[in-house]
């Protein structure tokens, strides 16, 4: 999976800072876990993540050196979010189809 620039440095961030990391996971897994499927939760998780990156560029490095160069500019975190969802939390176990008995 290809993450754009932005979801990069939030990836980037997160493998380096634990506490944040650990406080994403656990978003994550509740999101996903309330979510009736992955696609609805990577909906949600996209939009917190780039409320997260604004708030990083005011305050951290390296976020705030890109905003200050090129701008904030409201950037998909799709990718991320989906990518996330893979690494952070337990597949949804699948329903059994129903079989028809003769």
């Amino acid at each position: 999976m290809s993450l754009n620039r932005c979801e990069q440095q939030v990836f980037d961030y997160l493998q380096g800072h634990p506490e944040e990391r650990h406080y994403w996971q656990m978003k994550f897994q509740t999101v996903t876990k309330a979510a009736a499927d992955d696609h609805v939760a990577a909906t949600r998780l996209e939009s917190e993540l780039w409320r997260y990156y604004e708030e990083r560029s005011a305050v951290a490095s390296p976020f705030k050196e890109t905003v200050q160069r090129e701008g904030l500019r409201r950037t998909s975190m799709k990718n991320l979010a989906e990518l996330l969802i893979r690494l952070w939390v337990e597949p949804r176990s699948k329903k059994k189809a129903d079989v028809a008995h003769d």
